[in-house]
């Protein structure tokens, strides 16, 4: 351990171990209340493809950052549940367009509110200022970091 770094470094390294550790616990959960047979890792791709829409799988392959190869394999897991489709591409019909199915919106923002909902309570006492600049700090860290 290289004992010349700051306190404050040690700190952000323990409090974002901390909060991964209890986000795979509750991806674990939500990923259960989507659908039963829903992989824990399957929640935050389907997060992405309600704020998408529609995606083309390369497209979608970059944004997260992972292997055509791996996500067509988690898609394919996700069309067997019947929450997510593949529709041609008007664009190149090589290609398709991903999207959740409407069982699969409905499914995903059922257990997105009750999420929101206890982040709401969570940050309830915190000021409106103090939401907005640990928003924009995550996404600063996300972007540099990811």
């Amino acid at each position: 351990m290289d004992e010349h770094l700051p306190e404050a470094m040690r700190a952000v390294e323990h409090e974002l171990t901390a909060l991964l550790r209890r986000g795979r616990a509750v991806s674990s959960e939500l990923a259960r209340e989507v659908h039963p047979g829903l992989e824990p890792d399957a929640y935050g791709l389907l997060l992405w493809l309600r704020r998408c829409g529609s995606v083309r799988l390369t497209d979608l392959a970059a944004r997260l950052g992972v292997g055509k190869g791996t996500l067509s394999r988690q898609i394919h897991g996700l069309e067997g549940l019947g929450l997510v489709r593949r529709d041609p591409d008007p664009t190149d019909r090589r290609a398709a367009r991903l999207s959740l199915t409407e069982e699969g919106q409905r499914r995903f923002d059922a257990a997105q509110g009750g999420r929101l909902e206890r982040f709401r309570q969570t940050l309830d006492a915190w000021s409106a200022a103090d939401v907005g600049d640990f928003a924009r700090l995550l996404r600063r860290f996300n972007e540099e970091y990811f």
